[in-house]
């Protein structure tokens, strides 16, 4: 008995060993790169741009017109837009919805407890001193910013939560009764613009969120730190993401998916810019970021939107290396 037992568990093993072997060869056969465009935007965070000692407003402005730069996304954080409960101060969003608006861009706007930039998540600390009260607080919060925002030109796009099934960050559980309620409520006050639902482009099987939007979007790093693993880069080439999109089509019936977030700054085992310029720049400088561009298309999801433009105008203007800030505005100049 005891040898039918190992002798199955040894075929299992080495079937799935097989298997994943197989995998790994189908995710890294070649593809053609693809010459044509993709329509690019960026990921802009005001308040990552503070924390690393810049002008948000002058970085935003250099952003649309050095760059050119027109779609972007934009989170809203919760603890700033409403310090004190009821108490809501929209004037940062709206100053860049106004300035986005003078240029035709088009905005995707991120709403919910967890929207870009570590630590992930932002609630006030008024509204976190229970699940009941956080829940029934955010969905408000929803509920005001979707009718506030609603009628600004700008705004094409909602995002609601950001990698809302990824258990990452300091966050709370994942809840997907909140998320539904949180999506719910979006189509309540706003069925004019389609709803974006994101997930881990490495980590996910994109279903849960796949299924829930109207525009499903990956995430894209292709070099990471791990705690046990160190810093190494995912053995995948664009074919991993080619069969995924093939998945959500068939398992949750979505043909709609774009590249949300693709890695274009440093990941580093702690705060980027306390590293120094050299570390930075193993991490990621302008060859990865073309690199990174040039993958990015070749998974033929062709609307992509860049991370770290913030970084790049910091490197610019606070150590005087332009060199990412001017490799992204020749792949927007040769793309948009």
């Amino acid at each position: 008995m005891f040898k039918k037992i190992f002798k199955f568990l040894l075929v299992a093993f080495s079937s799935l060993c097989v298997l994943a072997i197989i995998l790994l060869i189908c995710f890294n056969l070649p593809v053609k790169k693809t010459e044509e465009k993709a329509e690019m935007g960026v990921t802009f965070s005001s308040r990552y741009a503070r924390d690393i000692g810049i002008n948000w407003q002058e970085n935003y402005i250099a952003m649309l017109d050095d760059l050119k730069i027109k779609r972007i996304r934009i989170p809203v954080y919760w603890d700033l837009v409403e310090p004190k409960e009821g108490k809501f101060d929209f004037s940062e969003v709206e100053w860049q919805l106004l300035e986005a608006e003078k240029r035709n861009a088009e905005v995707i706007l991120v709403i919910g407890q967890k929207v870009p930039r570590w630590p992930e998540c932002f609630i006030p600390e008024w509204a976190d001193v229970n699940d009941s009260k956080r829940k029934e607080s955010l969905l408000k919060f929803i509920e005001v910013a979707t009718n506030h925002f609603k009628s600004y030109p700008a705004v094409k796009y909602w995002q609601v939560e950001n990698e809302p099934f990824l258990d990452f960050g300091i966050c709370p559980d994942i809840d997907y009764d909140l998320i539904d309620g949180e999506i719910e409520t979006v189509r309540k006050n706003d069925n004019s613009k389609r709803i974006i639902v994101t997930d881990s482009g490495e980590l996910s099987l994109w279903i849960s969120a796949a299924k829930r939007a109207d525009i499903f979007g990956t995430t894209m790093y292709r070099e990471v730190v791990n705690k046990r693993l160190g810093a190494w880069k995912y053995p995948i080439g664009p074919n991993f993401f080619k069969l995924k999109k093939v998945f959500i089509e068939i398992f949750a019936k979505q043909e709609n998916a774009i590249v949300v977030e693709l890695q274009g700054e440093p990941w580093l085992s702690g705060w980027t810019t306390g590293f120094s310029l050299e570390e930075q720049l193993v991490s990621m400088n302008s060859e990865k970021l073309k690199d990174n561009v040039q993958f990015a298309k070749n998974t033929g999801l062709s609307q992509i939107y860049l991370w770290g433009v913030e970084w790049w105008y910091y490197l610019k203007t606070q150590k005087s290396y332009p060199f990412l800030w001017d490799e992204a505005k020749v792949i927007f100049s040769e793309n948009n």
